[in-house]
């Protein structure tokens, strides 16, 4: 295996060389865990933790090698390394955090395409879909769905709902697969590149660790058996790890997500909802909220059943958030100047009592 298998490139191998990290060796994360990291190098993978000062100059956990990241190490033990930096990302895979204010969570970096997948039974949802295109599209991440368990649904019903998600969701590769069958297992392959780097996002239970079982041949991931109530597998990915397939292209698994909380990045959602942000620059006011407002070209096109009324309210939900979001960014970042000033104001008040 050469660094190219990996996804290793010019621009990389630029950037080593422009700040003298060409005394290092180089490897990419492919598992992390809190303070420890597993590197994959050409030759073999290796257990590694970061320089102390790596540590303390990181501003927040986004700083920090996340897994798809590229760093710079060395070896000082039998099969462990210290990480002394980590390289520019093409990409970061993120979303709002979970019960913190105006911060994202990054899901792996360096990613070159996104496979959403869904099960056809129970929790369903084109809205769900569109808010996992759309944290996909604010990276320039090429999604992919895949709707898996389709063995679990009869034909005719199976068409009706591809032709759904196809006319609401135009351009975007589609694959209906089963696990169970091998159904639409062998097309998937077909289409993995080499170098390629595929995150795979859903929910728990929809089956993404068969998936990465099915389409490397070997069984990487331990799975849960299906239970009979509910038709879903058990949560079993805990934490995110890229696997390398011998037949060409990387897998990262990601655990399941309760929430696809939408960031302030302004191209996803111009992305996601390409056909209604055209209309909203043909509306009369440029403050309008698409609800109620006089001459609103959404609204009119919605009205002549130009624009399907379910993505539309999905895209107002997203806009909302994007907006809260945005101003929860705004309120922190004013609340660390005004602390800043406080604190630039105590030191000049105390040095002048001082003198």
């Amino acid at each position: 295996m050469i660094l190219e298998d990996l996804g290793y490139n010019k621009e990389l191998e630029a950037y080593r060389k422009e700040n003298d990290l060409d005394s290092f060796g180089i490897g990419r994360v492919i598992s992390e865990h809190k303070d420890r990291y597993i590197v994959k190098t050409q030759t073999h993978e290796i257990d590694a933790e970061l320089i102390g000062n790596l540590r303390f100059t990181a501003k927040n956990r986004n700083d920090l090698p996340a897994v798809g990241d590229w760093v710079s190490i060395s070896e000082y033990d039998e099969n462990k390394a210290l990480i002394h930096a980590v390289f520019p990302r093409m990409s970061i895979l993120e979303r709002k955090a979970v019960n913190i204010l105006g911060q994202t969570q990054i899901i792996a970096t360096n990613i070159d395409y996104g496979i959403i997948v869904q099960s056809v039974n129970r929790d369903f949802s084109i809205n769900r879909l569109e808010r996992y295109m759309t944290i996909c599209n604010a990276s320039r991440i090429k999604p992919i769905i895949v709707l898996s368990k389709v063995d679990l649904m009869e034909k005719q019903k199976l068409e009706k709902l591809v032709s759904q998600v196809k006319e609401r969701i135009k351009n975007v590769p589609l694959f209906a697969i089963s696990n169970l069958s091998q159904f639409g297992i062998d097309a998937i392959k077909s289409t993995l590149i080499m170098g390629k780097t595929y995150c795979l996002l859903g929910s728990s239970g929809v089956g993404k660790s068969t998936l990465i079982n099915n389409l490397s041949g070997i069984k990487l991931m331990d799975t849960g058996k299906i239970s009979q109530s509910t038709d879903r597998g058990k949560h079993i990915t805990s934490h995110r790890e890229l696997f390398v397939l011998e037949n060409g292209g990387m897998l990262i698994d990601n655990p399941g997500m309760r929430e696809v909380g939408i960031t302030d990045s302004p191209d996803g959602l111009d992305i996601t909802f390409a056909t209604i942000v055209e209309l909203t620059k043909e509306c009369k006011f440029n403050n309008c909220k698409h609800t109620k407002e006089t001459d609103c070209a959404v609204i009119a096109a919605l009205e002549k059943g130009e624009i399907d009324r379910n993505a539309y309210e999905n895209y107002l939900k997203m806009e909302k958030e994007k907006t809260y979001f945005e101003s929860t960014i705004a309120e922190k970042r004013k609340k660390d100047k005004d602390f800043g000033k406080m604190i630039k104001n105590f030191k000049n008040i105390k040095n002048r009592n001082t003198h």
